[in-house]
């Protein structure tokens, strides 16, 4: 994810990037912000009702806020954008929509080798859901509580976390040979 946020130079499309990744929200959450629900002293952000959505408050930390606020500065020279109360505009400074954050994501996703639209595969693809994905499996990696993982997702189904969360062999294998008792066979 590092490696993806820091290829990319445009600072609403580094933004848009970030905030997925930190936050885990979908894209409708993403596109539906405006610049009036970001908590600069909480450092959250307050989103609409959303019928998937059970916590309406999900938190940024310090890098985060930096790339925000880097997007902040820039917005102001975009078209209108003192009109439109979005967080993330579009060129013409109207609400980013949908498919434009879709398309950001795999352009750049693309260039650093993590996405490959050629490919039938599902595990070849990297859209902005994959950033829902990496960011609870993350947490959980780095030790978040797992009702505080499902706080966070804000998911109206609790088992949701359980379809997001991601254990590779090598990390299963490292966590079985550190809870495998030994029997002191010769």
């Amino acid at each position: 994810m590092g490696v993806l946020i820091n290829s990319i130079l445009d600072p609403r499309n580094r933004a848009i990037v970030t905030v997925l990744a930190k936050t885990g929200i979908r894209r409708k959450e993403l596109i539906k912000i405006d610049i009036s629900d970001v908590n600069w002293e909480e450092q959250s952000i307050g989103l609409k009702v959303h019928p998937r959505r059970s916590n309406l408050t999900v938190f940024f930390d310090d890098e985060c806020a930096l790339v925000l606020q880097r997007w902040i500065r820039a917005r102001e020279n975009y078209e209108a954008s003192r009109d439109c109360k979005a967080l993330f505009i579009g060129e013409r400074g109207e609400r980013l929509e949908r498919h434009g954050v879709y398309s950001i994501v795999t352009k750049y996703a693309t260039r650093v080798g993590l996405n490959d639209p050629k490919s039938k595969r599902i595990e070849d693809h990297f859209t902005p859901h994959c950033c829902r994905h990496w960011f609870t499996t993350q947490l959980r990696r780095n030790g978040l509580r797992r009702e505080f993982l499902k706080e966070l997702r804000g998911d109206a189904r609790k088992e949701a976390v359980d379809i997001y969360d991601h254990i590779d062999k090598k990390e299963l294998r490292r966590a079985y040979l550190a809870a495998a008792t030994l029997l002191g066979i010769d």
